[in-house]
């Protein structure tokens, strides 16, 4: 009896010390920081549950719940915020965007945003007439739309404006440039060089003289020629980035393209504690070296990653663009060529490449936009699961407008991310006249089809392609579930759109909003390796969130691109807003 009492006194003991711990835990926890209430809070957790209120301290999420729960937290140093019901839901991710170059585009001869050769004229005459002093005019953000099939832009243009200095602009995609003759002959390109193995150079079909337009890889010959970006522009260009995507909500990205003065000026804005976005950088696999660049991408690795920046993800870029014929397709082109687009890196060395790649523990982030090239990208992976087993690297592709029915399944298969730019899924003249009649009605069915990868059981992730297109979320989110041009406006062109042509481009591709949510939170923190610390608003993850101006679930779907956000908080403090404001 002796034993059994001092056994019950034992077990009565450590369910005291037991519940003493919880409640200790919670009032060593203290008061939160911040505590916003009344509020329509969307976790994207697990089960995607709503909650009212939500406490933050120290930059991290110490409650979510009712308001009733919330009191607990508040403390007298705690700044306790009425919602008003606003919704909250977590800082979004993109996870394909070009934060730096797009920054500084954003300071030179940027043509993003008007519509005719015309307003180019005007855009680049002022650009030239307001910077003399400048060496090279640089810029770019033409559509290839507004001169027509193929898009190819005469260099005579340029000339009548600026023939004293070299002029180089790039396509809104950039994929595409557009030269002066003087820049043409700083380059030594005349009617008699030839084409580069991933490029073209645009010649006038009658009399094979240079037209003024590089495609792909020929504007690697102009841009060799260039003065390379200063440190201070990249930052300053970044800061510009920085200020509009965290008044978009956003507080991750995957920057699709970075060479070390990138890293560098990601490490002198987070050394300055300046960095407001969380950085997965992609190193350019340059198509012209081989597979000795792993190492000093192994080095640059191991020299920049930081608490905000993980150098751990390697772009290749595989084909070009359908626009232009370069995106690698499996059947031809409807072309009198029978061309099926240039793979920018030999196929079976693509396999080798991945291969080598995954074994050094990096993702892997492909450029794909033709069947073609997604096929070449999927076969790569499968062979260096085989040469590798299934090292969990996340290896995504993005831009995916075209796949081949029989690789539809290959993404779930093969663990490989589906990463779309769902502001191109809408009927414009990129698709109508640039598009579909040289690659058919059948392909065109097969464009950006995000429902039926989803369907598969594979993982959508979002991602703008920024500058190439708007990095604004809630216009992305619009295109997705409605397969039309957000409030009218092209994705690509950015003018405005007759109404009675934007039908929907496969309506049965539509996604429902928790789905495009999805993507750009839990999904998009999947690929960035971040979903432990954020992509949801739960206990114990950093307080990355957003408060907008409306509740997504409760207007109409075509008003969901006029969204604002009101307050956007980086490990809770205020990058976007004001308390005040809400």
């Amino acid at each position: 009896m002796k034993f059994v009492r001092n056994a019950s006194l034992i077990i009565f003991l450590l369910v005291a010390v037991s519940c003493g711990k919880k409640t200790n835990n919670r009032s060593l926890q203290g008061a939160a920081d911040l505590v916003l209430q009344n509020g329509a809070i969307y976790t994207v957790d697990e089960n995607h549950s709503w909650a009212q209120s939500i406490a933050i301290k120290q930059g991290k999420i110490v409650y979510v719940g009712s308001d009733a729960g919330a009191k607990e937290f508040i403390g007298t140093d705690t700044k306790s915020v009425d919602l008003q019901n606003k919704m909250i839901m977590p800082g979004m991710q993109d996870v394909h965007i070009h934060p730096i170059s797009g920054g500084i585009l954003s300071a030179a001869c940027d043509l993003n945003g008007l519509s005719t050769i015309a307003e180019y004229r005007t855009a680049i005459s002022n650009y030239a007439n307001a910077n003399p002093d400048v060496e090279w005019i640089l810029g770019g953000g033409w559509a290839m739309s507004v001169f027509g099939v193929g898009g190819k832009p005469s260099k005579k243009i340029i000339d009548e404006l600026v023939s004293d200095r070299p002029v180089f602009l790039r396509s809104t995609d950039g994929h595409s440039g557009w030269a002066n003759s003087l820049a043409l002959e700083m380059a030594d390109i005349t009617k008699d060089t030839p084409d580069p193995v991933d490029g073209i150079i645009d010649r006038d079909p009658e009399t094979g003289e240079l037209i003024g337009s590089l495609q792909e890889g020929a504007m690697t010959l102009v841009g060799k020629y260039i003065p390379n970006d200063t440190i201070e522009s990249k930052i300053s260009g970044l800061r510009y980035t920085m200020e509009m995507l965290n008044g978009y909500g956003i507080t991750a990205i995957q920057d699709a393209i970075v060479r070390e003065n990138d890293l560098k000026t990601y490490n002198y804005l987070e050394n300055k504690n300046e960095l407001t976005l969380r950085v997965v950088a992609s190193h350019w696999w340059e198509r012209s070296q081989g597979l000795e660049q792993l190492e000093h991408f192994k080095q640059l690795r191991n020299k920049y990653t930081s608490r905000l920046v993980n150098p751990g993800t390697v772009k290749i870029m595989q084909d070009g663009l359908v626009e232009n014929y370069t995106a690698v397709l499996v059947e031809p082109y409807h072309l009198p060529s029978q061309t099926k687009g240039i793979p920018m890196v030999e196929p079976e060395f693509l396999k080798e490449v991945v291969t080598a790649i995954d074994a050094a523990d990096f993702q892997v982030h492909f450029h794909a936009l033709g069947d073609g090239a997604v096929r070449q990208s999927l076969d790569a992976v499968e062979e260096s699961i085989y040469e590798n087993g299934r090292l969990g690297n996340r290896h995504h592709i993005s831009h995916l407008q075209l796949i081949h029915p029989d690789d539809f399944s290959r993404f779930v298969e093969l663990d490989v991310v589906a990463n779309f730019q769902p502001l191109w899924a809408y009927t414009g003249d990129y698709l109508t006249e640039l598009a579909a009649p040289f690659i058919g009605a059948e392909r065109v069915r097969w464009s950006y089809v995000i429902k039926t990868i989803q369907d598969t059981g594979a993982m959508i992730a979002f991602g703008s392609d920024w500058s190439v297109t708007s990095a604004n979320p809630f216009h992305q989110m619009e295109t997705a579930i409605t397969r039309q041009s957000a409030s009218n406006i092209t994705a690509l062109e950015n003018a405005p759109v007759d109404p009675q042509q934007d039908v929907p481009l496969n309506i049965e591709e539509s996604i429902d909003l928790k789905t495009a949510i999805d993507a750009f939170t839990i999904n998009a923190a999947y690929v960035n390796n971040l979903e432990t610390e954020t992509g949801s608003l739960e206990v114990g993850k950093l307080a990355d969130l957003v408060v907008l101006d409306r509740n997504l679930f409760e207007i109409e779907v075509h008003d969901i691109s006029e969204t604002n956000a009101l307050l956007t908080l980086f490990e809770g403090r205020i990058v976007h807003g004001e308390l005040e404001d809400l």
